[in-house]
């Protein structure tokens, strides 16, 4: 992924008014490892519930605000919508982002169930051993991403519906 700016994420919300964006607390930007990311995400410290999202979308910037829901998925296993990885169902969590434009100012929303942590760029890279007559582990990862990178796209596209 190519490096965001602090400038490039703010501009970048499709979902939020540019108070919300300025408000908006961001992650050590410094400490990202580019190379090893289809998307930044990361929860708002002060505000548990509130999370976002940025990323290059068609070579510009496009970030959403999201809201995880206050309960939790019990017992079992969950798949995230995104790296569609099957974890412990407390580490997936329902996700909803107000839609762009009129439709988000008049409530309306899409949701998904993503990791918890925002961090699917990174557990997708956790390679399986290698097998004789299988795909390398870096094929796999290659995969991996690449289909990381189109439903995240299917889901913005949700979000900027109708905008």
């Amino acid at each position: 992924m190519k490096p965001l700016t602090d400038a490039d994420i703010r501009d970048s919300l499709v979902n939020a008014s540019q108070d919300e964006a300025m408000r908006m607390p961001l992650p050590g930007l410094h400490e990202v490892v580019w190379d090893d990311r289809e998307y930044l995400g990361w929860r708002d410290p002060g505000s548990p519930q509130r999370g976002y999202l940025a990323y290059w979308r068609d070579g510009r910037p496009v970030g959403l605000v999201l809201r995880a829901a206050e309960t939790r998925l019990r017992g079992g296993s969950a798949i995230c919508s995104l790296c569609n990885t099957p974890q412990p169902s407390s580490q997936v969590t329902m996700f909803t982002a107000p839609r762009a434009g009129r439709a988000g100012e008049r409530g309306d929303s899409v949701g998904t169930y993503i990791c918890a942590d925002l961090a699917c760029s990174l557990l997708i890279r956790i390679a399986p051993p290698q097998y004789e007559m299988q795909p390398s582990p870096d094929e796999v990862v290659a995969g991996r991403a690449i289909r990381l990178a189109s439903r995240l796209d299917a889901f913005v596209s949700r979000v900027l519906e109708h905008a």
